[in-house]
């Protein structure tokens, strides 16, 4: 029979904790109750809260009388997440269901982060249709709101809880399972709208090759996912040709992936062809949110969520400096391989963006400080989105996988 932990503060929500427990076993699911209250508990948990303070060396009963709010929040929110996964290993649970308000939903989510993808994990919350970035991070939590507090059972939050436990019921008890899935090396790839016709030739090569390739957006969430799997040693292979989102991290862009991105790989000794893809923009929002000091700059209305902004030489011989240093250190077989026809569909002969000058310098800078001891540099006569290029840079992973 599977088993959900069902995670919260039995100590304030201990009656609507033990309805959610009530339907879960209703469904023929066995529950794991976590308490990640402070005080005891109004039912008798499987794990208590000073479980969970133990995991991280901290006495719960003296955070207790302490009385301090933070810091109980802290250690209850590193514990689970030291103690959630190590429960999962030992086969304590298949899936993982939480309510809360913000306070509850940062004390339990770093927990549902530590957990593999692919696990089951939900949170209803209150905080749930605001910006949920700081609680899913780069994990596949689903955040589900809670429409009213989690404070009592009445007409919408029965409705609701009763939906979250039927929902979470369902995906443990109807998982697909490993003999379905059919195992083939993983590669990563990442890609935007302005180099999708690169990505995309290049997949079906690799899948010719009986390859599969999951593609990232490179929209800054997707790089960070990226570069996490990366480091969990998920991918046999990386097609990193689109890493546009250095651009939004130096100008100030709306799609960074933070100062770590193209590290993961170099890192962890997987084989990886990077490229320039679509760094002739950084991304912005609507046209009437560009920063004004940018509002003389080249900029295209991609739609009416995203305004494009063309980078300047400058920018582009900072770019070509910082891709060098993250490329550098690489203990993976590593290629970089330069478009020179351009590097996105806006930067090509009657483009917007397209950028002669611009390009020189982002090549001749990767040119200059690139270590070609260490990282292959491959020159193309070809525009990032032409087969040919597309071609050489998945049939160079290829090689690189196969040395």
């Amino acid at each position: 029979m599977k088993t959900v932990a069902v995670v919260g503060t039995f100590d304030t929500k201990g009656k609507e904790f033990q309805f959610v427990q009530s339907i879960l076993q209703g469904l023929g699911v066995n529950t794991l109750m976590i308490h990640s209250g402070v005080f005891e508990p109004m039912f008798t948990p499987d794990v208590s809260n000073r479980d969970i303070a133990k995991a991280v060396k901290e006495d719960m009963d003296d955070i207790a009388r302490q009385k301090d709010r933070a810091r109980a929040t802290e250690v209850l929110a590193r514990g689970l997440e030291v103690l959630i996964p190590k429960l999962y290993k030992e086969g304590r649970f298949d899936g993982i269901l939480s309510f809360g308000g913000s306070g509850g939903t940062s004390i339990v989510t770093p927990g549902m982060r530590a957990l593999p993808i692919g696990v089951p994990k939900m949170m209803v919350s209150t905080v749930a249709s605001g910006n949920v970035s700081q609680y899913v991070g780069t994990s596949d939590i689903m955040m589900y709101p809670s429409i009213v507090d989690v404070a009592g059972l009445n007409t919408i939050s029965i409705k609701i809880f009763t939906n979250a436990a039927l929902a979470m019921a369902g995906m443990v008890k109807h998982e697909i399972s490993d003999q379905e899935v059919e195992k083939k090396p993983l590669i990563a790839a990442t890609m935007f709208g302005v180099t999708t016709p690169c990505v995309d030739q290049a997949r079906e090569y690799l899948e010719s090759q009986g390859y599969e390739v999951i593609v990232f957006h490179a929209t800054g969430a997707g790089g960070k996912t990226m570069e996490k799997l990366i480091e969990s040693h998920y991918f046999d292979g990386v097609l990193d040709l689109t890493t546009t989102e250095w651009c939004d991290e130096l100008v100030g862009g709306v799609l960074n992936a933070g100062p770590h991105r193209l590290e993961a790989a170099g890192r962890a000794g997987v084989p990886q062809v990077v490229s320039v893809g679509a760094l002739d923009m950084v991304n912005f929002g609507p046209y009437d949110t560009v920063p004004e000091k940018f509002q003389a700059r080249n900029l295209y209305k991609h739609n009416p969520t995203i305004t494009l902004m063309r980078t300047t030489v400058e920018e582009n011989e900072q770019l070509g400096k910082i891709i060098a240093e993250k490329l550098n250190p690489t203990n993976s077989k590593t290629a970089l391989l330069l478009p020179l026809k351009g590097v996105s569909a806006l930067d090509a002969k009657d483009q917007p963006f397209y950028g002669t000058e611009e390009d020189q310098m982002l090549f001749d800078t990767l040119r200059q400080h690139l270590d070609t001891s260490r990282v292959e540099l491959i020159e193309v006569d070809a525009h990032i989105n032409d087969q040919t290029f597309a071609l050489q840079a998945a049939k160079k992973l290829v090689e690189l996988m196969q040395a």
